[in-house]
Parts: C-alpha cells; sequence; structure tokens
C-alpha cells in the first residue's frame, strides 16, 4: 500500500493535501498549538508519552470544550525496546451514594444529561501522572508548562473551535460561573479573540507544586467537594479518595492481514472490531468508495455491532461481558446472512445514539519507536456545564451514559464506571507496530475507526486521504447522515434500500474528526495525517 502518494481521484468538497513526513518523531492532534507543545517536548529529550500528555494538556486550555481534568482519559501506548503493548484505562466512576433507589425515590427516571447529578469522578489528570511516571521521560510540571502559559497569558481561539464553544453558549449560561469563566459578556470568544482562563492557570499550578493529590485529595479536591455540596451533587472525598486508573490488556482482531487494537469495556472499542470482522466478509476493495453498495454494508454492519454495543457493554467489574464471542469471526459470520444487500435492516432492538461528544485525540512516536494513542475527553461541550468556583475546571457529564433500568447491564451503581465512546487505536503488522489512530465524536468513533481503516486498506488511500475524505454517521434507527462530497446519486440509492438520509448542513461538525501516525519500516520513515475538519496539525522531524 502507498500511505503517501498522492493519487488522483475525483473531485470532492475538500482540498486534497500532503501527507505531513519526518525521520525521527511525529507529534499531531487538533489544535496547532498542542501539536507544536508536542513537538517542543519531544526535542528536549521527551517520549512519545511525554508529547501526548503534553499535547492533551495544552489541550485541556485551548479546547475547554472538548477536554480537562475534569474528564477522563484512555490510551494504547506501545514500549518499543519491549516491544509491548499496553492499555490504560482511566475513566471515573459514579459516586459512592449514586444509587437507583435514590433515583427511583426523587422520582427521575432518565439520568440527567447535565448539571451535577451527570458528574461522575474525573480520571483523567491520574492517568495522565501515571502514563508520565511509569514511562515517560519528563515530568508532569514539565509537561504542563506550556498549557499554564497559554491559560496565564493568552492564545487565539481558533476558527473550528471558535463554532464548537458558540454552539455551546446555552449551556455554559446555564450556571454562573460557568459563564463568568468561559464567556464574555455571556457570548462565546470569537475566532482571534485572544483567551485568557486565570483560574485553570493557577489550579495547574497548584498541581505542579504539589502533584496531582491536590486534585485528588487536597485543594483543588476540596473546592470541587465545595461545589457538589452547594450543587446538588453526590460526589464524595471518599469517590476521589478511592479512584484508581486500571491499566488493561487490549483486544484485538485481524483485518485482511493487520491487527487492529482496541481498549476493553467499559469503551465502546469491541463495536469496531466487530464492524470489522463482519465487513472482512466481503470484497470490499472490488466495490467504488462511498458508492451506495460499500455504504449500506457499512451501515448495516454497524447496526448489527451497536447493538450488541447497547445490550452488553458496560464496566466489566461489574457485570460480565461476553467480549470473546462479540469479536470473534464466528460470531460475525452468523450476522452477514441476516444483512439483506437491497434492504435497510431496522435495528433488532432500539439504538441508544449518543447525542455528540466533544472529545480531543493525539498521538505521537518518537525517536525509539514508542508510540502513543491517547483519547481524552469531558463528553458532551463543556461537559456537565458546571465549571467549578476559582478553579477553570470543567466536570464532566459521562453519569448521562448510566440506565436508571435496572435489568440493564449498564445500570447505575455506585461506584461503577459507564459505558465509555473514546477509543484510542492501534495497528500492527506480523507483530510489529504500523500505525496509532483515532477518530473523536461519540457514537461516531466506532464508525470514524472503521471507515478510516478501510480507505486505507480497501481502497488504498495515502494517510492524509483516508482522513479527510467525506464520511457518513448512522445515528439511530434508519438514520443515516452523508457529509457534503457524497454524490447525490449515492444518496438516492440509499434510499431506496429504506435508508432515511440526512444531508441538511448542521452548525458543528456531525462525522468526528481525526489524527493518525504511520511508520513506514522500509524507509524508516513517519507519515503523520490531521482531519481537516479541526484546527489541527501534525509536526514531523
Amino acid at each position: 500500500m502507498q500511505f503517501y502518494y498522492t493519487q488522483k481521484r475525483e473531485s470532492h468538497s475538500y482540498a486534497q493535501r500532503s501527507v505531513t513526513m519526518g525521520s525521527r518523531g511525529m507529534v499531531a492532534s487538533s489544535q496547532q498549538l498542542a501539536t507544536l507543545s508536542g513537538y517542543k517536548v519531544l526535542n528536549k529529550g521527551g517520549n512519545a508519552i511525554d508529547a501526548a500528555v503534553a499535547m492533551v494538556s495544552t489541550l485541556s486550555v485551548v479546547e475547554p470544550h472538548s477536554v480537562g481534568i475534569g474528564g477522563d482519559a484512555f490510551a494504547l501506548i506501545y514500549l518499543a525496546e519491549d516491544d509491548k503493548l499496553l492499555g490504560m484505562n482511566g475513566s471515573g466512576r459514579a459516586p459512592y451514594r449514586a444509587s437507583l433507589d435514590w433515583f427511583r425515590d426523587r422520582q427521575i427516571e432518565v439520568m440527567p444529561e447535565r448539571g451535577m447529578l451527570s458528574v461522575t469522578v474525573p480520571g483523567a489528570l491520574q492517568g495522565w501522572a501515571q502514563a508520565v511516571e511509569r514511562y515517560g521521560n519528563l515530568t508532569l510540571s514539565e509537561l504542563l508548562e506550556d498549557a499554564i502559559d497559554y491559560a496565564e497569558n493568552g492564545f487565539p481561539i481558533t476558527e473550528v473551535i471558535a463554532g464548537e464553544w458558540k454552539n455551546a453558549e446555552d449551556t455554559l449560561l446555564s450556571h454562573e460561573n460557568s459563564s463568568k469563566t468561559y464567556l464574555i459578556n455571556g457570548k462565546a470568544p470569537h475566532p482571534g479573540h485572544i483567551f485568557r482562563n486565570k483560574d485553570l492557570a493557577h489550579t495547574y499550578r497548584k498541581i505542579t507544586a504539589t502533584g496531582i493529590s491536590s486534585f485528588y485529595e487536597g485543594d483543588v479536591c476540596g473546592a470541587i467537594l465545595e461545589f457538589t455540596r452547594r450543587n446538588g451533587g453526590l460526589l464524595s472525598r471518599k469517590d476521589f479518595h478511592d479512584h484508581q486508573t486500571t491499566w488493561v490488556e487490549p483486544l484485538s482482531t485481524d483485518y485482511r492481514g493487520y491487527t487492529v487494537y482496541e481498549l476493553p469495556p467499559n469503551g465502546q472499542g469491541i463495536t469496531a472490531l466487530e464492524m470489522l470482522n463482519v465487513l472482512e466478509g466481503y470484497d470490499i476493495g472490488s466495490l467504488g468508495h462511498n458508492d451506495p453498495e460499500y455504504l449500506h454494508l457499512l451501515i448495516e454492519a454497524k447496526k448489527v455491532a451497536f447493538n450488541d454495543r447497547d445490550c452488553w457493554v458496560t464496566d466489566p467489574e461489574f457485570e460480565d461481558v461476553p467480549v470473546s464471542r462479540l469479536i470473534s469471526k464466528d460470531y460475525a459470520a452468523q450476522w452477514r446472512p441476516e444483512i439483506n444487500p437491497a434492504k435497510a435492516m431496522v435495528p433488532p432492538l432500539p439504538s441508544v445514539s449518543s447525542k455528540g461528544s466533544d472529545t480531543v485525540y493525539v498521538t505521537a512516536v518518537d525517536q525509539s519507536g514508542n508510540a502513543a494513542s491517547f483519547i481524552s475527553s469531558i463528553y458532551m461541550a463543556f461537559g456537565s456545564g458546571m465549571v467549578v468556583d476559582g478553579t477553570g475546571v470543567v466536570l464532566q457529564n459521562r453519569g448521562h451514559s448510566f440506565s436508571l433500568d435496572p435489568a440493564h447491564p449498564n445500570r447505575l451503581e455506585p461506584h461503577k464506571r459507564p459505558r465509555h465512546t473514546i477509543i484510542p487505536g492501534m495497528v500492527f503488522k506480523q507483530g510489529r507496530f504500523v500505525m496509532s489512530f483515532g477518530v473523536m465524536g461519540g457514537d461516531m468513533q466506532p464508525q470514524g475507526h472503521v471507515q478510516f481503516l478501510i480507505n486505507l486498506i480497501d481502497f488504498k488511500m495515502n494517510l492524509q486521504e483516508a482522513v479527510d475524505v467525506p464520511r457518513i454517521r448512522h445515528t439511530q434507527g434508519l438514520d443515516v447522515y452523508l457529509e457534503d462530497g457524497i454524490p447525490d446519486e449515492t444518496a438516492l440509492d440509499l434510499q431506496k434500500r429504506g435508508h432515511r438520509i440526512i444531508q441538511a448542513p448542521e452548525p458543528v461538525n456531525q462525522v468526528g474528526g481525526g489524527q493518525a501516525i504511520y511508520f513506514d519500516a522500509r524507509r524508516r520513515l513517519l507519515l503523520g495525517a490531521s482531519d481537516r475538519r479541526k484546527d489541527g496539525c501534525a509536526i514531523g522531524y
């Protein structure tokens, strides 16, 4: 496969860009200042893990609606010298006081989407810190330097981020401190505005001075708990004290000679693996890219995998999730006869579709061959909508993912992790590292992983093109969103097969964003790509 040769294709509604190249190191993120932070870290002796944490901490300042220390993080980390792949689950748990009875007694039938009752323990900071402490070369304090600088002295708001920020104005206006911290006279900052966040800078300075204990035990923790008490939340000191990052064994499937790795539940990574297993039974490469025959199969495979996700994926410490069965080749083969090539399948059970997710994905590969695939989020734009006074910390609303149905595996229980959407990816071939990649956007993430991989493997696109070409998103039921650039005749054909097509422009990107770094072992060359739909870039050197 040629991952960096720009092939001639039919014109689309996007400008084709070149793949980024480097021979010593590569970093990529969704905002250029964050990517620069990663580059600087590699140049001063940090490794890929250090660079990833530096990028995501900078993003918590420059893209605050998507990520922050009030949220969660997951990672796949490849250590070249040990030839070892590690999985990090830095997601937080429900408060000990959160129970079905508590919500039932208050006649709450559905988990709130925003506000303090949607908040789970923030796991991101401990995940970042453990990754650096165990596998990095630098200290967390060194890696927070850019984040502190931009929070204290300001940074220009980039265009895509400005649009997404504006779309979240109502969420921020719902709480006084949120509005005071992240709006200017009740409005989101415009592109080019120099924005400062002194409160967040102060919080990060505390962390650099006293370590993450300030967040999980000290002053910052105290501020969060006092804020929780005043706003009717359930978090307690014990919730923060007992939180632990979990190091897990990654899962994989083979797709046409490539081994694709994802993390196990409580994340939805198995959904991408199941989709790939179903689609492997079809000669995708013989079909046209984004032609109706291919997109129909993609949509139907997604319905199968997401039905299983919605039925089974939860915290495996509380429920036995049948992972081996769900990602087996035999199980995928049993589903293929149910897919009618001429007719859209009504999902076997109602699909639970998240309303969108604001997430950041970063990736880095260093000169030694270490790789980090790192994803972090506060879930929806500005999470719970609650910003803790004097800290700049936005609390996530990941608790909204729990079910209040006592019979559902993902039911709310004290100290339980909810089903999670954010998933990092990696690819190996014949046991050797090939690529680190990720796609952001809630339910879009497994769909994005699969479309990106098929673009590379089946349609032989170069790395940047595989990220940039128009994508689709199945939402729920028969509804399918087609991004601009997919031909009208394709939409008409899919409608004839029973799909309900949505093509109207949306105020916010519906198909996520992504980054990828590919290692060309024959040329000892790193190739990088960053999604045209975001404000970021890849830097190689």
